[in-house]
């Protein structure tokens, strides 16, 4: 059979690569999906070597590492600690075609976090900030926490806008802002206690959020974390904080524009 007229030369055009170099919008959307979700489908290898999928609860750490809370019962716990390599699927969800919708696939190998240290008592008031109706489970003895360091994702933005991203890309460099992370807890409760009003102009005046109770759930060299029951929001800084100092200073001017804007 001959070919129709063009065929043989389409079939010599190499094919086009879908990946689109990574640039700093796809960077921030990367950082806003990981850093505002609250749940994600997490699939470990199981003992037969079939993937096994399932939803899980997820904060982040500092830096932008994925946590999870999970209990020794859950299917999953077995998998990461017979092999802790994951992906992880976070996916912002809204009307009409899902896969209209930006989505990040993160590979992770998962670690297991020591309750006591001091890495996991900021692990544990991290993810109580942003998923609080684990305060009724978290103690519980047969309840752990793993930290998902990232070694890789894929990122769709939409169709026709895929990206492939290294850590970098994606998680806060803690290493001139460890003064920053130390003052964290204290930072989130002055301006939840004594800064509600701006806390809440933030919300609604910069990220077109509906009025109510806002509150800081974490901060980080990058932005602050906001929710509201159940919605979560991420306020991205206009450049790195690496010091407290420089973070006040930063939270001033937010609330400056978010007044004026107001």
């Amino acid at each position: 059979m001959q070919d129709l007229p063009g065929q043989e030369e389409a079939s010599r055009r190499p094919a086009q690569d879908p990946i689109r170099p990574t640039d700093d919008t796809a960077r921030t959307l990367a950082r806003e999906l990981v850093r505002s979700a609250r749940h994600g489908a997490l699939a470990t290898l199981s003992g037969d070597g079939h993937p096994f999928a399932s939803l899980t609860s997820l904060a982040t750490d500092s830096d932008g590492t994925p946590l999870i809370l999970v209990s020794a019962l859950s299917g999953h716990t077995g998998n990461l600690k017979a092999d802790p390599r994951a992906s992880l699927l976070i996916a912002r969800h809204g009307k009409g075609d899902p896969l209209a919708h930006p989505r990040i696939t993160v590979r992770v190998r998962a670690r297991r976090i020591e309750r006591e240290s001091a890495e996991g008592q900021r692990i544990r008031r991290r993810f109580l900030a942003r998923q609080p109706k684990a305060q009724l489970y978290v103690d519980f003895p047969d309840f752990s926490f793993f930290a998902l360091p990232i070694e890789g994702a894929s990122l769709n933005g939409g169709f026709g806008r895929a990206y492939e991203l290294t850590p970098a890309d994606i998680l806060s460099d803690l290493g001139p802002a460890q003064a920053l992370v130390a003052a964290e807890e204290g930072a989130v409760a002055h301006m939840n206690e004594d800064h509600a009003d701006a806390v809440r102009l933030y919300a609604t005046a910069l990220l077109g959020a509906p009025d109510g109770a806002w509150r800081v759930t974490g901060l980080d060299p990058d932005g602050l974390d906001l929710a509201l029951g159940d919605q979560v929001l991420r306020l991205p800084f206009e450049a790195p904080v690496d010091e407290p100092s420089a973070l006040r200073a930063a939270l001033v001017a937010l609330a400056a524009k978010a007044r004026a804007a107001a």
